[in-house]
């Protein structure tokens, strides 16, 4: 999916509108593994994503963790934290290096009464997001790693500029809840299918219809709702 720069959320704003939060936001970049939010904090701003990656990560009691959703230059975090208070119930750490603009939950939440159309924004997001949560719940439980991690690495990919994704083995199993040796395993099959190059620390996506061959039929939910964000970003009609 080409990608352009700047938040599709943003972009999709009527001019004034766009212009009005962007006089509120403030530029921010952050690196690999940088927490955003953690389990259980108050949520005091909402970030939305020029370029990069952030994993909104559930963690049990015993330390072990999976990813519920991420966010990229769709999106924005924590969508309905408008009226003040609002608990964060994952913690959000950077998957992939980027960029962004930052609006605190005060200022977005008056600017949004002003300005109806970013609040529609908003709660229209939020919805994508809740579809893609009720998706990957029955995916987690029916299908095989395999496919759950072909299905990942399109998603990531769908969210970077390039084809190298810079991951560790031990990130990616975080990320999927499963077992290294699992993830290794996942890696080698679609490496000798042809789909990506397995290197330490980073995938390479060598063959993009492939990886969606070996994916679940959850993918094609997922990449829906990226390509009507970017649709509704860029002015283009369905």
């Amino acid at each position: 999916m080409p990608l352009h720069d700047g938040n599709f959320l943003i972009e999709s704003l009527p001019p004034d509108d766009r212009a009005a939060l962007l006089e509120i936001a403030r530029p921010f970049e952050f690196a690999v593994g940088h927490i955003f939010c953690d389990h259980g904090a108050t949520v005091s701003s909402l970030d939305f994503l020029d370029k990069g990656v952030i994993s909104a990560v559930f963690a049990m009691q015993d330390g072990r963790g999976v990813e519920a959703y991420m966010v990229g230059r769709e999106g924005v975090t924590h969508p309905m934290a408008l009226e003040g208070g609002s608990i964060s119930a994952a913690r959000l750490v950077g998957q992939i290096a980027g960029s962004g603009r930052r609006v605190d939950v005060a200022r977005l939440s008056a600017l949004a009464a002003e300005r109806p159309a970013i609040r529609d924004a908003l709660i229209a997001y939020a919805g994508r997001l809740l579809g893609e949560l009720e998706q990957s719940t029955a995916c987690n439980a029916l299908h095989k790693a395999e496919q759950r991690f072909a299905k990942w690495l399109l998603r990531c990919h769908d969210r970077t500029d390039g084809d190298v994704l810079r991951l560790t083995q031990e990130f990616l199993a975080n990320m999927l809840g499963a077992q290294r040796t699992t993830v290794n395993e996942a890696a080698q099959h679609l490496q000798k299918a042809g789909a990506i190059r397995y290197m330490r620390g980073s995938i390479q996506v060598k063959d993009r219809d492939a990886l969606e061959r070996a994916s679940c039929e959850c993918y094609a939910a997922h990449y829906e709702t990226l390509r009507r964000a970017r649709l509704a970003a860029s002015g283009e009609p369905e």
